[in-house]
């Protein structure tokens, strides 16, 4: 994979956004959290935008693990809201319309083919990722190509004008997936990160914890190593999304990052590249249960918690509405 650099923040536009609340008339830090993304957005970009223009980079994956009925929904149901996309009738995309967000659907790994759905990006680096609990997920070379996908993606959104990449990722047994990289970055036993995901039942639950002990225990990825992790237990819809925000970070544009699948993808962008942190924007605090440690990690702070599990980018979606507000406040007021 080529050399990333990640640029340093900008402090001095920072500086010049706390300056410029304090010519608004309140009474102190009375507008919190939106005072803070305003000027992180300042750091990251260099400058307060009017106008969000934003891109949800919708990364596609299946995951081998899905036979073993992880989810409450068979492998199928992966095509099928693929092209519930195209109709714009998932709730992802009802979100998206309500931000004025555009909606970019890749498929770097489903096990389907989409080649008739010509809303899809066809970037397919294999036909969805190996069992991991006979073996690694993938190859080295597969993690490195499904990155280099989400930096395209996200290269192709900014040269498009857009000045903000969000994360939406689709793929049954996902969450199976994300609770074994979460296990695996932070050293958790999978007690404190298998969630019930789609709501599956108790046995479901059940199955879907010994899958992700047996992968680690099959694997023994190593602690930290995001790229051992990726290729033992991650999915190419990590790893795509993981590429989108380093993309963006290289080009000093952030990602709103959504969901517990997309968390996980960030703790592995970060993992790979620290400065990568510098330029998340995390929506939302996920319902699954792994989500909250992996934030903590990252030093994230969520700006909507309404206990969200969908993902697509469904929080985003709802997060980003509320920075284009912090953004008009400071924008009309400021003087």
């Amino acid at each position: 994979m080529e050399e990333i650099v990640i640029p340093a923040l900008d402090q001095e536009a920072a500086a010049r956004v706390r300056a410029g609340w304090k010519t608004i008339d309140k009474c102190g830090a009375h507008l919190g959290k939106l005072e803070d993304m305003v000027e992180q957005m300042a750091a990251m970009t260099g400058s307060v935008p009017d106008k969000l223009k934003s891109a949800m980079v919708l990364m596609c994956g299946d995951h081998g693990i899905a036979k073993y009925g992880v989810s409450a929904y068979p492998q199928e149901v992966t095509r099928q809201m693929i092209n519930g996309y195209k109709r714009g009738t998932a709730g992802a995309t009802v979100l998206a319309r309500h931000a004025k967000a555009d909606v970019f659907v890749c498929d770097v790994g489903t096990a389907f083919d989409l080649s008739d759905m010509d809303h899809v990006y066809p970037k397919k680096v294999a036909w969805g990722t190996e069992d991991f609990t006979q073996g690694p997920a993938m190859t080295r070379e597969q993690a490195q190509a499904a990155l280099q996908v989400g930096m395209e993606m996200a290269d192709m959104c900014i040269d498009k004008g857009y000045n903000l990449l969000y994360t939406g990722e689709m793929g049954i047994g996902n969450t199976t997936a994300t609770a074994a990289i979460a296990s695996a970055f932070l050293g958790l036993d999978p007690q404190l990160t298998v969630g019930r995901g789609s709501g599956i039942n108790d046995e479901r639950l059940r199955i879907k914890r010994q899958v992700v002990v047996d992968g680690l225990a099959k694997n023994k990825p190593i602690k930290g190593d995001a790229m051992d992790i990726l290729c033992k237990v991650g999915g190419y819809d990590h790893a795509g999304l993981a590429g989108v925000i380093i993309g963006g970070a290289r080009r000093r544009v952030p990602t709103m990052v959504d969901g517990v699948n997309a968390t996980a993808a960030a703790l592995l962008a970060y993992g790979l590249y620290p400065e990568c942190r510098n330029y998340m924007l995390c929506s939302h605090l996920s319902s699954d249960i792994s989500a909250k440690a992996m934030l903590e990690l990252m030093e994230l702070v969520p700006i909507v918690d309404a206990g969200l599990r969908l993902g697509e980018g469904t929080g985003a979606s709802l997060a980003i509405v509320v920075l284009q507000s912090a953004l008009d406040v400071y924008n009309q007021l400021h003087k």
